[in-house]
């Protein structure tokens, strides 16, 4: 499997696991359409909401080459 590697990749990866975990919070005024919808709109740091979509994706995604 290819490995990334690229300028100060050891900084990133200190910067990402001291970044802290949030748990997404539904906001129901901002939400439209069907309430089973699996869509989702975050707004915020984009590690952070990286960090929180863990627990929902972990293992199910797949590099195809």
């Amino acid at each position: 499997m290819p490995i990334l590697h690229w300028l100060n990749k050891d900084q990133a990866v200190t910067a990402a696991q001291k970044s802290i975990y949030r748990l997404l919070e539904e906001v129901p005024e901002l939400s439209y359409g069907e309430a089973d919808n699996e869509n989702l709109l975050i707004q915020g740091d984009n590690l952070e909401a990286l960090k929180a979509l863990i627990p929902f994706y972990a293992g199910k995604m797949a590099l195809r080459i």
